[in-house]
């Protein structure tokens, strides 16, 4: 997906303020002044500064009558703000866009003849199914279809019965209540009346 300009501009001043971070307040970047301190140099290198800055002459650094092999020197890994931003995604062009829709077309034309397929599947096995009861008569095709209907039923289990029954008794006995108490009522009307 393309970034937004507004999106750009964010990132961009994040990665500003980072370096700005980075930098000391002398303008010196920190991250460079490490790193210069963790690139390894050779041990005459370091010696003849070492001599400059203490002012000691080449005979008080005489070597050693024991040399020792130097451990392995092992590259330091960039720091993470360190590492190259990845790449804004490349806009994508009419042709990959065209390609794009011409390939969801496809795939919503495909769906929709599989759709169409299982429709006509469906719509065959009704056929068939209307034929087979033909064959049989009339009384054995209507019971085969009632026997096949109630396989597809989903029974409640007995919790559920109890509970709809209880509701369906309770509601019964509320009806009835109010249909005797209302006949009651227009019964004693009507013979006030007449």
């Amino acid at each position: 997906m393309a970034k937004t300009r507004a999106q750009r501009k964010a990132e961009r001043r994040a990665r500003e303020a980072r370096e700005q971070r980075q930098r000391g307040p002398d303008g010196q970047d920190d991250a460079l002044a490490q790193r210069a301190t963790q690139v390894p140099e050779s041990g005459e290198v370091a010696e003849a500064e070492a001599a400059i800055e203490t002012g000691t002459t080449r005979e008080d650094l005489a070597a050693p009558e024991e040399v020792v092999a130097p451990e392995e020197v092992v590259a330091p890994e960039a720091p993470v703000d360190e590492l190259p931003e990845a790449p804004a995604p490349a806009r994508r062009t009419r042709a990959e866009r065209r390609a794009e829709r011409k390939q969801e077309k496809e795939v919503e034309e495909r769906e929709e003849r599989d759709r169409r397929e299982r429709q006509r599947a469906r719509e065959q096995k009704l056929r068939q199914a209307a034929t087979e009861e033909r064959k049989r008569g009339a009384v054995i095709g209507f019971l085969a279809s009632c026997v096949a209907e109630l396989r597809r039923v989903q029974w409640p289990d007995r919790e559920t019965l109890v509970q709809a029954s209880a509701v369906v008794i309770v509601f019964v006995a509320i009806c009835a209540a109010y249909l005797g108490v209302l006949d009651a009522a227009f019964n004693w009307l009507v013979k006030r009346i007449l």
